[in-house]
């Protein structure tokens, strides 16, 4: 036998493992489908790389199993998983965010050899609800889904908390679990471990669907099935078990393999005769209250929300699910929701999550009394897609309140027909009025709010609304994003900046599942990367602390993220709780220290951040500094790579 030859006409082991190496080291450059190669002549195909002494690892490859120069019994020439490779390209899928997986190695190594590791491209994460959270993030910024997959049932169980934020922040995103369902083919010891007769049901409280394949045709189907049902408002994430038989075994009937085309459902809108009822209402009211939540998802509806409000001049209380109003519009009075809230006669509520939160308040006191906040005849119109899917075993659903007017549909979907509803009802009542009025209040809002930043502002540790105006002071001419979720340096930013176009914000977690902050932060600015937008994150201490990881994939993949550090050196929500606890009960106020202070040592970010290869700079105590040190961050952050600003910080 010709030891250069295989029986098959094809290379050796030996050649085929050093044609590897030298195709790795042109890789960099780009990719090259392997059919190109095999069909081309000597002539056409390319040159091989300079010649790369092996690693010891290559060496074992070499050694492992039968003769080096014997093609072994089970290759294979075309696996399932390259079907599965066109399968994720057709559903538009640009990027895999992954945790290496034996349970996926077949998808894995067809994504790289086979689809050249691009569309999809893999992002590598070190733990999967890092690369859970950061497809989270991804979606909401790129306005469609990205997959993420997790290796088997403990990686599942890893990722389920990112899974459980973005059933509760109504995200989709394309969750692929490994698996091997036939017992008989199953490895002995890990692979029984790491499978299940039934993965799905590890998560399936919390997914809007999921399914387990059992053949290719079954997989494309079930695929474009999952990532219309995720897109499809409300839009939640979903499940697909990818057994380990279908990705490593030969496709045996290729020619009878069907992808089926990529389609999206048209958003539902509100029914015609309630938006009549729903105009009527708001045109005869008083004082009417716009109150907004997850409401838009899109710059068309940031445009479609600001008619609604002018055609009734009614103030805009926004509750940051999404970037649904602009801050500088004169109607944007989310700092007065209190006393708007009180004096309403109707409210108008857009994919309003809470509620009966929304319209009533519970005293955090034993017996938690509770108290309605709205006139006794204020009339309540809701309008959102939960009324069209709902799961029993979680609380996001929050407590029920029946609306007096409910309207099933989306609600971006559901504004232009409500305004020309309103419209045709004619002029609403003391239209011109408000339109003073709101205007002069609006101005006072930002003007107090202007006052308060200005306190304590050479106060140490740094006062968060400092920190947050000096981000502002060198981002406010840029293209910028805000990737992290606000209510953690008291709504600074939304008090301060202008925010004026949807990808300015994104939202918050969902679930306020700590460890989401950074991957998805991580996620939204891998969606900005080479748009010219400069994606900001001003990352809590406690959250960073729950997959520091993510660092070292910023700077893996050059993702150019800015991460200003809130390092107050506590889980200041906690610690305020257990100061609520001592003081009710009459114990030491003091003890609220033990357990929720990250001190002894305190966490040197700037060091983790620069281990993990992210240029990085801090920490900064001293007010002044503050400025200087973003300048030299967002040049960096401009050079396409992250950095990180590690800044103390007062609790909020």
């Amino acid at each position: 036998m010709d030891r250069k030859k295989t029986q098959m006409g094809g290379p050796s082991r030996r050649g085929f493992i050093k044609g590897a190496l030298a195709a790795g080291a042109a890789g960099v450059a780009g990719a090259t489908s392997a059919a190109t190669i095999v069909g081309a002549s000597a002539e056409d195909k390319p040159a091989a790389a300079a010649p790369i002494e092996p690693s010891s690892r290559t060496i074992a490859a070499e050694t492992m199993g039968t003769l080096a120069d014997e093609v072994p019994k089970g290759h294979v020439r075309n696996p399932g998983s390259d079907f599965m490779v066109d399968v994720m390209r057709s559903a538009g899928i640009e990027y895999v965010s992954m945790m290496t997986s034996s349970a996926l190695r077949g998808l894995q190594e067809s994504i790289i050899n086979y689809g050249g590791n691009k569309a999809p491209e893999m992002i590598v994460c070190c733990h999967e609800e890092g690369a859970v959270g950061m497809a989270h993030g991804y979606a909401k910024m790129a306005g469609k889904p990205m997959a993420s997959m997790v290796h088997g049932v403990v990686g599942l169980q890893h990722a389920s908390m990112a899974i459980y934020n973005a059933w509760c922040d109504r995200v989709p995103v394309i969750v692929l679990a490994g698996n091997t369902a036939d017992a008989a083919k199953r490895l002995p010891g890990v692979d029984w471990i790491h499978t299940a007769v039934d993965e799905g049901s590890i998560v399936r409280d919390f997914v809007k669907w999921d399914d387990a394949p059992a053949s290719l045709q079954h997989y494309a189907e079930s695929f474009m099935r999952a990532r219309m049902v995720a897109t499809t408002a409300p839009r939640e994430p979903v499940l697909i078990v990818t057994d380990g038989e279908l990705q490593e075994n030969p496709i045996e009937t290729a020619q009878q393999l069907r992808i089926p085309k990529l389609v999206d459902v048209a958003p539902p809108v509100g029914d015609a005769t309630a938006l009549a009822l729903a105009a009527k209402w708001l045109v005869a009211a008083q004082n009417p209250v716009i109150v907004v939540d997850r409401a838009v998802h899109s710059q068309d509806g940031v445009l479609q929300l600001t008619q609604l409000a002018e055609s009734l001049n009614a103030p805009v209380i926004d509750l940051y699910g999404r970037m649904n109003f602009p801050t500088t519009h004169y109607l944007n009075h989310t700092a007065r929701r209190r006393a708007l809230i009180d004096e309403a006669d109707v409210i108008l509520a857009l994919e309003v999550g809470d509620l009966w939160g929304l319209t009533n308040t519970v005293s955090d006191t034993p017996g938690r009394a509770a108290k309605r906040l709205i006139q006794p005849d204020a009339k309540v119109i809701s309008i959102s897609d939960a009324y069209m899917y709902s799961k029993s075993s979680y609380g996001d659903v929050q407590r029920y309140l029946a609306a007096d007017l409910p309207i099933g549909g989306d609600a971006q979907a559901t504004v232009p027909p409500l305004i020309e509803a309103i419209r045709r009802a004619g002029q609403p009542s003391g239209f011109d009025a408000r339109k003073q009025a709101m205007q002069a209040a609006h101005l006072k809002m930002r003007e107090t709010a202007r006052n308060a930043a200005a306190v304590g502002w050479d106060a140490t540790p740094i006062s968060t609304a400092r920190l947050c105006q000096e981000i502002w002071a060198r981002i406010r001419h840029e293209k910028w994003s805000l990737v992290s979720q606000p209510q953690f340096e008291s709504y600074w930013p939304q008090r301060l900046w202008d925010f004026t176009e949807y990808e300015q914000f994104m939202g918050g977690s969902g679930g306020y599942g700590i460890g989401y902050g950074f991957p998805a932060a991580a996620g939204a600015a891998l969606a900005c990367k080479g748009t010219g937008r400069i994606a900001v994150n001003i990352q809590p201490d406690g959250d960073l602390l729950m997959v520091p990881s993510m660092l070292w994939t910023l700077a893996h993949h050059q993702i150019p993220l800015l991460t200003i550090m809130h390092n107050n050196r506590a889980w200041h929500q906690e610690t305020m709780h257990i100061q609520r606890m001592a003081t009710r009960r009459d114990r030491n106020p003091e003890s609220w220290r033990l357990g929720t202070l990250i001190e002894k040592p305190y966490v040197d970010f700037a060091t983790v951040a620069k281990g993990m290869g992210v240029w990085a700079e801090g920490p900064v105590t001293d007010p002044s500094a503050l400025g200087p040190a973003i300048d030299r961050a967002l040049a960096v952050v401009k050079s396409g790579h992250p950095a990180l600003i590690d800044v103390v910080t007062q609790p909020r």
